[in-house]
């Protein structure tokens, strides 16, 4: 195989060896960020210029615009969350209280604690977690609705402690979210629901409008307008991290299944024709193999047209002749999910730096993640995971710094904080530092 687009037995954008992919090949598997289109990114604008001077106006002619949706207000009122609820199939419920137990379990073994150090006697800097106010969690609806990204947002935050969490999630055409997301909210414990989509409501949490309060931050997943306007009101609010499209990079070798990862790769590309999903294998008979899987069990598929908009979108299937240049290539991918399905997984998990999530071993499937391990499944796309995290309770909480200083500290620092604030012209700090040095026996500056 080389490095060009096939057509047959699958559309795949891409296949072939690693090292044989052109520059230009590597640009376009590598820029996954949805701000390159400029039609996403003018109308994601236009979006937040309308909710920003519109307030609820604006909202209530985006829903009728973008979700055929005729709202008489925005909020849903909680008898709603409760009949939802009430009409969940028992199996499903059983579910989704299974996964709120396990996310809260693994969410609070990961809270932060106060901590305190001393550099020098008499000098302690603390560091001390405290929860926000007020957070947003976005559930995307559309094509599928997420009640498990409900879960992810507000359960964590709940953990750390949060004063007040919103949840806004599309509304159908009768006027509300789907039932699943109703109840997931209620579920959760989240203390408001707004029947509010896209980039208005990533708008009308970051400004306020007359019935959305500002939040402090915003998390959860979305499409490419979601992702958009997260980045677009950074500036006005607090984020999680830039999640858009999703994303699976699947590791392989002779050790693995080509069924398993084609399988894999199939359930992930059913989120979103913008999906980007990837196997990255050693050895060119391990990538026919799995081009052959896709192939087989593509028409096994219920969401198949999205599927292949995906696979010959951004679909790959590349080899090489090492795992050392498998493993480079993953790191520089930076996949919002790894999977790593092959023998010696655990051997091969300290030397992945950059993804959002890893799945250790072929029975991990990312599915498991994305819905009941406790493990959270918001998190960065687009290559970010080089930077970014996952969502945890570290998102929902921000650091207060506190010193003290004794008299004796006090006395000590005086003289050299005041050497250090002449040597950058800063007088005033001099002067500031220098009166509490010890004269005559008595300390100073009081």
């Amino acid at each position: 195989m080389s490095a060009t687009l096939r057509t047959e037995p699958i559309a795949l954008r891409w296949s072939g060896a690693i090292a044989s992919l052109s520059p230009r090949d590597r640009v376009a598997l590598f820029d996954r960020s949805t701000s390159a289109d400029e039609t996403i990114r003018d109308r994601t604008a236009a979006i937040l210029a309308r909710v920003r001077t519109e307030g609820d106006a604006a909202l209530l002619a985006l829903a009728l615009e973008l979700d055929g949706a005729k709202l008489e207000g925005v909020e849903v009122p909680k008898p709603a969350w409760e009949r939802a609820l009430d009409r969940l199939a028992p199996d499903v419920r059983r579910a989704m209280e299974r996964t709120v137990r396990n996310i809260a379990s693994v969410h609070r073994a990961f809270l932060p604690s106060a901590l305190e150090t001393e550099p020098e006697p008499g000098i302690v800097v603390g560091r001390r977690p405290d929860a926000l106010s007020r957070v947003g969690v976005y559930a995307p609806g559309g094509r599928a609705a997420y009640p498990s990204s409900v879960l992810m947002g507000a359960v964590p935050a709940r953990v750390a402690g949060v004063g007040e969490v919103l949840v806004c999630s599309p509304p159908g055409r009768e006027g509300l979210p789907s039932d699943v997301v109703l109840a997931a909210a209620r579920m959760a414990e989240a203390d408001r629901v707004f029947a509010l989509g896209g980039a208005g409501a990533i708008g009308a949490m970051a400004f306020g409008t007359e019935s959305v309060p500002r939040v402090d931050r915003i998390v959860g997943p979305g499409n490419a307008y979601v992702a958009e306007a997260k980045l677009q009101v950074a500036g006005a609010v607090a984020i999680d991290s830039p999640a858009g499209p999703s994303e699976l990079l699947v590791i392989g070798d002779a050790t693995s299944s080509v069924d398993t990862i084609a399988r894999e790769l199939l359930a992930q590309g059913e989120h979103d024709p913008r999906a980007c999903v990837v196997a990255a294998v050693v050895g060119q008979r391990v990538a026919r193999g799995v081009v052959d899987a896709l192939a087989r069990q593509i028409g096994e598929q219920p969401r198949r047209a999205i599927t292949e908009r995906a696979l010959a979108g951004q679909g790959a299937v590349l080899w090489a002749q090492s795992l050392d240049d498998v493993v480079t290539f993953a790191n520089a991918y930076a996949p919002e999910h790894l999977l790593l399905a092959l023998d010696g997984a655990e051997l091969l998990l300290p030397r992945m730096r950059s993804a959002g999530t890893i799945f250790v071993g072929e029975r991990a499937s990312v599915a498991f993640g994305d819905y009941m391990t406790g493990a959270n499944h918001v998190l960065p796309t687009g290559g970010l995971a080089r930077s970014y995290s996952g969502l945890s309770v570290l998102d929902f909480i921000r650091w207060t710094t506190y010193q003290r200083i004794s008299d004796a500290a006090a006395a000590a620092l005086a003289e050299p904080v005041g050497v250090f604030a002449d040597a950058e012209s800063l007088p005033g700090h001099a002067i500031s530092a220098r009166a509490w040095k010890v004269l005559d026996g008595k300390e100073g500056g009081r």
